[in-house]
Parts: structure tokens; sequence; C-alpha cells
């Protein structure tokens, strides 16, 4: 298929999408995945902000309503036997809550429902007792008024259900890490500089910080004007004090920057991504990415004034 042609039906696939989209909220029957995706193909990770729009959206469902039945169509996505997800059918939903990046419903007599998405996990409420897509479909759990369905798009399937009893087998899936929207500067402090871990991967954490991942931890390190790679125990009380306050920050890649409006860059370990501003972050030094630095060698540009020369150079005349 010819470039253009993928164009023109990429944007035929979005007209319908919205026309979808547009009908089903007319009819107050939009779900759950259209209220988070703004696109198709483009959905956020689930990480904190997102994982509290869903429970927002789930209590508007669920709460209250009985749980009648739980059918699994991937068996790897349950990974506890005792209790049996039959015993979570019949009862009541009390709450819907969150435990780290996991979402959790409450049910009556102390059993729980908890839910890890992970990377590409997706919950989508539709109508009572809808079939279970084949590809995608891991579970729905059905009530009166509506199934709620469990999808994942990555081949790597690693959504997960656990079925527990009583607030200590809750806690113990809980990693540890302290609320970053709840906890004052000395209890983040604390955890943060309890390893010396590069910024990244300590914000990324469940077991110092609940509910941050990779986007989030990117937008975080720009708004605080921090390097990704720096280490932990590398900073000043400053320093710590402004990534303490940084809870909201903006930034994609090849998009200006909103401090600076360098480009910002990106880097890519394995299947992860971290998305950074040479000026704010880095003292104009351009991370090196391990697929293209080993592609490019001596040409991989060491500032970003060299990035912006080769793209020139590069540019017809």
């Amino acid at each position: 298929m010819s470039q253009r042609k993928y164009v023109r039906g990429g944007r035929r696939q979005l007209a319908r999408y919205w026309a979808r989209a547009r009908r089903r909220q007319s009819q107050g029957t939009l779900d759950t995945a259209f209220v988070l995706s703004p696109c198709p193909g483009d959905d956020p990770v689930p990480e904190l902000p997102e994982i509290t729009a869903y429970i927002r959206a789930l209590e508007q469902r669920v709460l209250g309503q009985v749980l009648e039945k739980v059918r699994i169509r991937t068996p790897s996505l349950l990974k506890t036997f005792d209790p049996r997800v039959s015993d979570l059918e019949g009862r009541r939903v009390k709450a819907v809550r969150r435990v780290g990046k996991r979402i959790v419903f409450e049910l009556e007599e102390g059993f729980f429902a908890v839910v890890h998405l992970m990377i590409s996990g997706r919950l989508r409420w539709a109508d009572p007792g809808v079939i279970i897509p084949k590809k995608r479909g891991h579970a729905a759990f059905d009530f009166s008024n509506g199934s709620l369905l469990l999808t994942e798009a990555s081949t790597h399937k690693r959504a997960s259900l656990h079925a527990v009893r009583g607030e200590a087998a809750l806690a113990a899936l809980d990693p540890g890490g302290v609320e970053p929207l709840e906890a004052d500067y000395p209890e983040f402090r604390e955890a943060l500089l309890r390893e010396n871990r590069t910024l990244k991967r300590a914000l990324t954490d469940p077991r110092i910080l609940s509910g941050i991942g990779n986007a989030h931890s990117d937008e975080i390190l720009l708004d605080a004007r921090l390097s990704p790679v720096r280490r932990t125990r590398q900073l000043d009380e400053d320093e710590l004090r402004r990534l303490h306050s940084a809870m909201m920050a903006h930034g994609k890649f090849g998009q200006p920057c909103p401090k600076c409006d360098a480009p910002i860059q990106r880097i890519v370990y394995g299947a992860r991504e971290t998305n950074y501003c040479p000026n704010c972050q880095t003292g104009g030094k351009l991370l090196k990415d391990r697929a293209l630095s080993k592609l490019l060698r001596e040409d991989w540009p060491a500032s970003l004034e060299e990035l912006e020369e080769g793209i020139a150079a590069r540019r017809p005349v």
C-alpha cells in the first residue's frame, strides 16, 4: 500500500472513530476507553492520573452494583487461586480505590478484585454479557447494568488479576512506595535517597514512589530541570526540593520545551524511553541513545547545536 493510500485510510478510520464517539456520547453510552483515549492508538500508559480517571469513571458505573459473574478468557491473567474467582461473584461493590498502579474493587465480606493494567491493558464499559474479544480480550466483569471488559493490546500479556480476602492480603500487593501527591518533603527525601539510583529509575520504582510511570517521570524531571541519568545522592537540597514540587510538567519528543523552546530529545533503553530537554536538564549535552549512538558512532552529535547543524546540512537548498 502506498503512503498516500495509507494516510487516506488513516483519516477515514479517525473520522469513523470520532463519529462513533459522538454518537455514543449523545446516547449516554460513552465508555471508559473513549473517555480516557483522545485518539485511537495514542492511549496514555496507565499511571497515577490515568488510574485516578479510571476509578472515577468506574465509581459511576459499578459502585453499589452486584458483581454477577467474572469471565476469564486468558488463564494466565489470574495470579491467585485462594480465594477462588467464583467467591467474588454475588457480592456488592463497596468501593473502588487504588493501590500503587493497581485498581482495587472492594467487595462485601472483605473480598477484593485487584487489576493491574501494566503498560497496554485497558478497561472498557460495554453492554451486559458482551462477548470477550478473541485477540485482545482477557476477561469480563458482569454487572446488571453492563460488563467491564479487560483487554490488552500488547503481544506480551502482562496485565494481572488478583482475588484476595482481607486488608492484610491486599496490603501484601502494595510495593510500599510513598504517595507522591501526599508525601511531605522529609518523607519524600528519605524515600528517594534510600538507594543511589538514577532519577529516572528512582521515580518509576514502585518501592520508592507509588503510581509514577515512564511518561510522568519524564514530565516531572523536565519541570524540575534535572537530568534523568543523575544519581539521587548527587542532588543538593535545592534540587531535591525542586524535584519534590515538580508534580506536573510537559514535553514530548520533537516538540518545543515549554521552558526554553528547545526541541525535546529522546533516548531508548529496551522497551522504555526517556524524553528530556538538553538545555534545561543536561547542560546542552545530548544523551547517547544505545541503538542510534552505536549506529552513528563518531557522527553522533555531542550537543543540541551539532544536531541542529546536521539537520540544516541535510536540508535541500
